[in-house]
């Protein structure tokens, strides 16, 4: 169905502009006429949907956290005009007319234009990677050949706002810490680069041997001054072949191996990971997906190498004709608690229910080894950046204290 961009006026002689699908462009003043709007200019959006096609309608191509937010609240509100008896397509009109913006309004346009022509709406999201995932698009399926769409979207929703909470934790909690950090840099750079220069001029004048420490801090100094271009070019080539190194198979093996390595963060790491995998393989079993394609579609929502590759693993056992949680304890990739509450779910038929008991202890531990981490985090940072400036100020002082003596 084409789309129309308008200007109007409303009884208050108000200027009003925004868009409307119709067949044509005399329906289209007819629709806005209804709403007591008087158009003074209209033209179809063509061109400008022609080129969001290109790019999968909305012209983005992966979900940021913004986008996920967005599409958790809509499909929440899909969810409560389903459950009401409201047909998918007027649902649809619904959220078009409430969309937060002109991007996520296209996008939903064209999964109405599609739905009406008769597409089921799971294949009508995955046109738009941008707002909708392959899971989201397979949990759709399944609730539509269920019949149970309504469900299927509210589980949809608490899924995604579920994994909003848990990444935001981890970020809010590195909030404070990366901010001392870059404080610290600031502070240290302007000491070593403005302060200490003109310090030292002072008692290089003097021509008298200066302590260890401070020539060590002239050295530093002078080295910043004189080669702050080059460090920044350093930094900034060190980032571009890090990220290269990571993209490639071998570097991102490497680097999530490491991740889940590392004391403290690595606890963390892995207890994320492993509530994302209980949470969405829980929520897809909920809804009907098969247990094989559950499977490999939480093997892609997981984001290390290390986690996806064993779901690779159970996978094909599980193809070959086996359990699942047996092929879990084989990767050692998976706490034993995990496997064996797998296994326990398995045998008793209900592996849904195990995995979501699974994902809410594993959100607590995730929370606890939060706190416990910016409890550590934090009074390092304090120590070492105190270490640094006391050593920039006592380096400075001894030359002073020695010259007091002399007089």
């Amino acid at each position: 169905m084409p789309i129309f961009e308008y200007k109007a006026v409303d009884g208050a002689n108000k200027q009003k502009r925004g868009i409307i699908d119709a067949d044509s462009a005399r329906e289209a003043r007819i629709k806005l006429r209804t709403e007591r709007l008087y158009v003074t200019d209209l033209k179809e959006r063509v061109r400008r949907e022609r080129r969001l096609r290109i790019k999968g309608i909305t012209g983005v191509d992966a979900p940021n956290k913004q986008r996920t937010e967005q599409v958790a609240a809509v499909t929440r509100q899909m969810a409560s005009l389903l459950k009401s008896g409201i047909p998918l397509a007027e649902a649809l009109r619904m959220v078009i007319e409430q969309s937060p913006d002109r991007r996520i309004e296209a996008a939903f346009r064209d999964i109405r234009e599609k739905v009406t022509q008769g597409v089921p709406f799971g294949d009508a999201v995955v046109a738009h990677p941008g707002y909708f995932t392959e899971l989201y698009a397979n949990m759709v399926r399944a609730g539509e050949s269920s019949g149970a769409l309504d469900q299927v979207m509210i589980r949809l929703a608490g899924f995604l706002q579920q994994q909003t909470r848990l990444k935001n934790k981890v970020g809010a909690a590195m909030i404070y810490p990366m901010i001392m950090i870059i404080v610290g840099i600031v502070v240290v750079a302007i000491l070593m680069t403005a302060v200490v220069p003109k310090v030292t001029q002072l008692l290089k004048q003097r021509n008298e041997e200066l302590p260890l420490p401070t020539e060590i801090l002239i050295t530093a100094s002078s080295f910043l001054q004189n080669n702050w271009f080059l460090l920044l070019v350093g930094i900034l080539l060190f980032t571009i072949l890090f990220q290269l190194f990571v993209n490639s198979p071998k570097g991102r093996l490497a680097w999530d191996k490491l991740k889940l390595t590392v004391p403290v963060f690595g606890d963390l790491m892995r207890k994320q990971s492993v509530s994302r995998f209980a949470t969405t393989f829980a929520t897809l079993l909920r809804s009907g997906v098969p247990a094989l394609q559950a499977i490999d579609i939480t093997k892609r929502v997981l984001d290390n190498v290390i986690l996806q590759n064993a779901l690779t693993k159970v996978h094909d056992h599980v193809l070959e004709g086996t359990d699942i949680s047996t092929p879990m304890k084989m990767t050692n990739a998976f706490p034993p608690m995990v496997n064996y509450m797998v296994g326990v779910g398995e045998q008793a038929g209900n592996l849904e229910e195990m995995l979501e008991r699974v994902a809410e202890s594993y959100d607590e531990e995730v929370e606890i080894a939060t706190q416990k981490l910016t409890s550590v985090i934090e009074p390092l940072i304090i120590v070492f950046l105190a270490f640094i400036v006391a050593g920039i100020v006592i380096a400075i002082v001894l030359p002073l204290l020695k010259l007091q003596r002399v007089r």
